[in-house]
């Protein structure tokens, strides 16, 4: 059974999800695509700025933002590709698995995070770091019980 990925829920509330979510990921040795969302600092327990206005990141920023400030994601869709390749259009699995692209981050609805991952070894880390950190109803995705047609966040 081939693994594409995994799904879980995380809080619905503001704090640092995404540092926690990438963890066993180097964010530094990646151009980060930065499709729709919307997710916003936090300051003084009150919505600020936007955390993501540009469409592509570098590694080292989006490590630095992601650990920065504490914020709150209502729609978030990262893309994460070696530096220097191709950025490419994705928006179904095949285009993935044709693409220079290794991962895909989508947060659906403040909570439903959806992972694809081309790498098993990182999907697995992710996986577990999933576990660690208290997310519910972690579950590898796989080709049997994927039901997503479209991998972006809105």
């Amino acid at each position: 059974m081939m693994k594409r990925g995994l799904t879980f829920e995380i809080p619905n509330k503001y704090g640092n999800y995404l540092a926690e979510i990438l963890k066993p990921i180097d964010l530094t040795k990646y151009s980060w695509c930065i499709g729709d969302g919307e997710s916003y600092k936090v300051v003084k327990h009150q919505l600020d700025e936007v955390l993501f206005s540009e469409e592509l990141l570098d590694g080292e920023e989006l490590k630095s933002r992601l650990e920065k400030y504490p914020y709150y994601i209502i729609f978030t869709d990262l893309k994460a590709y070696p530096k220097g390749e191709e950025i490419s259009t994705i928006e179904t699995y095949a285009d993935f698995k044709k693409s220079n692209c290794e991962l895909v981050l989508l947060v659906v609805d403040s909570s439903y995070t959806t992972i694809y991952c081309k790498d098993p070894e990182v999907t697995d880390a992710l996986y577990k770091n999933a576990i660690k950190c208290g997310f519910e109803k972690v579950h590898y995705i796989t080709e049997e019980n994927d039901g997503r047609t479209r991998l972006i966040a809105f």
